[in-house]
């Protein structure tokens, strides 16, 4: 449906810098457009602390300033004609998306357990059978069940903590059920919790 006198956001052009709203960019625009530099200069000046405004977690970053002028930067699509107070030739790099994060492909399936507990399979399976040793796997396997205990992989039963133990480090760790001893564990789902009326 086309209504005669509508103005859609969706028939305007993007904004590059949504967060400042389109009444901003209109200033921006206009800034661009005044024949003089003092004016522009004024103008940008009048259209930083606006942004400020609009934007005011910025404030908490100490270099707010540098990247509120490369903001109008490039909001002016770099038309405007100005004596930047700050140094703007870096200012596209704020567009640069960042590149996605590659997961450890041999550790996806231990992510229950995560990286720390895998770091410690590896400590295991170099270290020498002894006390040090042992006290390690009596660590390592009582975070290990209450890790499955917390995330919800399965069961967190004795048996699984011991069959895993002994799988992710080839065999050299073996749990003897009968003689050890699991530390209690006690999961809190706090979302079950019910808050009293006051």
């Amino acid at each position: 449906m086309d209504i005669k006198g509508l103005d859609y956001n969706t028939k305007r052009e993007r904004l590059l810098m949504p967060e400042y709203g389109r009444e901003i960019q209109k200033m921006v625009d206009h800034a661009v457009s005044l024949p003089t530099k003092e004016e522009r200069q004024k103008c940008a000046c009048t259209i930083i602390q606006l942004m400020e405004t609009k934007v005011p977690q910025l404030v908490d970053s100490s270099d707010y300033e540098q990247t509120l002028w490369d903001h109008l930067y490039l909001m002016s699509h770099k038309q405007l004609d100005i004596d930047w107070p700050y140094d703007v030739s870096e200012a596209e790099k704020i567009l640069n998306k960042p590149q996605p994060m590659q997961l450890p492909k041999d550790q996806v399936h231990l992510r229950h357990y995560g990286k720390l507990v895998c770091e410690l399979f590896e400590k295991l399976k170099s270290m020498p059978a002894g006390e040090e040793r042992d006290a390690l796997t009596y660590y390592t396997a009582n975070q290990m069940k209450r890790d499955l205990a917390t995330w919800g992989h399965g069961s967190a039963e004795d048996e699984r903590v011991a069959n895993d133990l002994a799988r992710f480090t080839d065999g050299i760790i073996q749990l003897d059920l009968n003689n050890f001893k699991f530390e209690k564990v006690v999961v809190t789902d706090e979302s079950k919790k019910t808050k009293k009326k006051k």
